[in-house]
């Protein structure tokens, strides 16, 4: 099975919220950084602060927490994201190593 991670995304300005499912966390959220996808919601209203995720073993559960949590209302969400994150300090920041080794580790396996 395909690991998959469920996270919310934020503006700088915490007015607007995202919440989005991934197999490629640090893949999505430096898509959501650059604009990948100039036309989306998160690149409209520059929704590219990762707050919070939560990591799942089989994409089909992170799929359906997606589905409970964009029904959940906002204040619900702020709930879990002071709760893992109070401070709303970008989590992707973390990402940078773990994305160039394995970068590295692909190129040297071929």
């Amino acid at each position: 099975m395909k690991t998959g991670y469920t996270y919310i995304t934020t503006n700088k300005n915490h007015t607007v919220l995202y919440v989005g499912v991934s197999s490629d966390l640090p893949g999505r959220t430096h898509k959501h950084k650059t604009s990948f996808y100039k036309n989306s919601f998160t690149s409209r209203y520059n929704v590219n602060k990762l707050v919070y995720y939560e990591i799942y073993p089989d994409i089909r559960d992170a799929i359906a927490r997606e589905k409970q949590l964009k029904a959940g209302s906002r204040k619900k969400k702020i709930e879990l994201i002071e709760k893992m994150n109070p401070e709303w300090n970008d989590l992707s920041l973390t990402f940078g190593c773990q994305r160039r080794e394995r970068s590295e580790h692909t190129s040297s396996s071929t």
